[in-house]
């Protein structure tokens, strides 16, 4: 029961990270000094993706690049931040399932390594009696080569014989 809500809890706090993001979005393009350190922040990232950008199609790369205006720097910076946003929140929510699988493999792999565990005590005691088990079947032999086929069968007379040969009255 607990694993169905603990995924459930993952998928709604992904789905609410979403509009949180939107939100951050917004607040960071009101606050006057966060504003101004978002718009260096998406200039260079600008300049980085425009010069990758024309590296991948195979442009000259020594060509002044154009700054965005303050606006669409804003707009761009704030995307970043809500997608930047989502994708830890996304990634926190998959380290987390990572971990849990783990400790539950581990749990498993366990419980495994006790069951192997005790079929191998099973195993070994199995083969003590056995070993027991042949011990008789040739001392049983023995006495038999000793008394005949119906010296097997009539055991109080041999253990009475037996008596009497050891106490001599």
């Amino acid at each position: 029961m607990v694993l169905p809500l603990l995924k459930l809890g993952t998928l709604a706090l992904k789905t609410l990270s979403k509009p949180i993001a939107s939100r951050l979005k917004k607040q960071a393009a009101l606050h006057p000094k966060f504003r101004t350190s978002i718009i260096s922040f998406a200039q260079a990232n600008h300049r980085l993706t425009t010069n990758i950008q024309r590296r991948i199609y195979g442009h000259a790369t020594d060509v002044e690049i154009r700054p965005l205006n303050e606006e669409k720097a804003v707009q761009a910076a704030g995307d970043l931040i809500s997608e930047l946003f989502v994708f830890s929140v996304a990634g926190v929510a998959l380290i987390f399932e990572v971990q849990r699988s783990a400790r539950s493999e581990a749990k498993k792999e366990e419980v495994r390594k006790q069951e192997l565990e005790e079929m191998r005590q099973r195993d070994e005691d199995l083969a003590k009696e056995v070993e027991c088990l042949k011990q008789k079947f040739e001392e049983l032999e023995q006495l038999a080569k000793g008394k005949g086929f119906t010296g097997v069968f009539n055991f109080k007379n041999v253990k009475t014989q037996n008596a009497n040969s050891v106490n001599p009255a």
